[in-house]
């Protein structure tokens, strides 16, 4: 009854954010108008639907898809490596995925490809390198069982990334590197209706993946040797955990740049309000969470006016940080007890 209680206020808290970041903005649209146009495509003036449609409805769907993906991703790479600290920006996947998109935004702008063909190009590529970083994880994980010397190493290979990506930049020509120096901020309201349009399938897969992988979570959680007992086959579990976690983390990153903190804060944030390990109800929570905190960045990236508009990572630090704080802290006067 407890759960259903709090599921039924974030659902509500959804599509109260969903529905500011629609009515947020310069231009005000009466509510009446606003319906119309989201619900027959009709309103008072040309310019009112192209906002509605092109800008702010994109911008919130978005808001919710990239928080779903990087919530859920985040929640996976902490049940997998059982730290809390763990995911997609800590661990360098958002650094391989950043890489992935470095190197085919100049290759796009060399060979003048576009459209729709460039929009799969970099999703591609972000996850292949997002699934590069995994992987070098994943070899690693089969040698090494402590899980902070994982997390640092996976720290090491974000560095790595970054080197690299650095590299490129130097030799960029001025406009390709002013660019990409703002995607690198993160954005959510440079996601165009055909960008969603790739998106929406990568993060649908990428979440139904984790959906069925979620047995294999809750066995992961008590330990191998407990997943084993139960005939859960851990390279296997952990290759369909990856797979998904690229996708997640690699086509938001595509699109919206690399977000950071969501993917740490919000499971935290869920395993406080349910009080519970038990990944079925973790997953939805996520899902509903990452969402309305993605929305509420959005929102507040908006509040200084005036046409300006802040990077979200600004912002989703200001949420992520005391909460790892907060993680840390909680462990060592956990420890300190012992």
């Amino acid at each position: 009854m407890r759960n259903a209680v709090i599921y039924g206020i974030l659902l509500l808290l959804l599509i109260a954010g969903f529905l500011l970041v629609l009515f947020s903005g310069n231009i005000a649209i009466p509510f009446k108008d606003m319906v119309s146009i989201l619900l027959t495509g009709d309103g008072l003036t040309d310019e009112w639907i192209t906002i509605v449609r092109e800008f702010r409805l994109p911008k919130a769907a978005t808001a919710v898809l990239a928080g779903a993906a990087l919530s859920v991703s985040g929640l996976q790479m902490q049940t997998v490596f059982r730290n809390p600290l763990a995911g997609p920006y800590v661990l360098g996947i958002s650094a391989g995925a950043t890489l992935g998109v470095a190197l085919v935004m100049m290759g796009i702008s060399a060979v003048g490809m576009s459209g729709m063909m460039s929009n799969w190009a970099i999703v591609f590529a972000s996850f292949l390198g997002a699934a590069a970083v995994l992987m070098l994880i994943f070899a690693v994980s089969l040698r090494i069982k402590d899980v902070m010397t994982i997390l640092i190493l996976g720290i090491m290979f974000g560095s790595i990334t970054s080197s690299f990506i650095n590299v490129l930049q130097y030799f960029s020509n001025e406009s390709l590197l002013k660019s990409f120096t703002v995607w690198t901020m993160g954005s959510l309201h440079s996601v165009t209706s055909s960008q969603l349009r790739v998106l929406i399938p990568c993060i649908t897969v990428g979440l139904a993946v984790s959906l069925l992988s979620v047995k294999n979570l809750n066995a992961l959680l008590l330990g191998e040797n407990y997943a084993r007992s139960l005939g859960v086959n851990i390279i296997t579990a952990r290759l369909t955990l990856f797979f998904s976690t690229g996708i997640l983390a690699g086509s938001v990153t595509a699109f919206c740049g690399p977000i950071g903190f969501i993917g740490i804060a919000v499971p935290h944030i869920c395993r406080m309000l349910f009080h519970t390990a038990d990944q079925r109800i973790l997953f939805f929570a996520c899902i509903i969470t990452g969402a309305i905190v993605m929305l509420a960045c959005d929102l507040i990236s908006m509040l200084p006016g005036n046409g300006i508009v802040l990077p979200v990572n600004s912002v989703t630090a200001f949420i992520g940080i005391p909460v790892i704080i907060w993680i840390i802290v909680s462990n060592q006067r956990m420890s300190s007890l012992m």
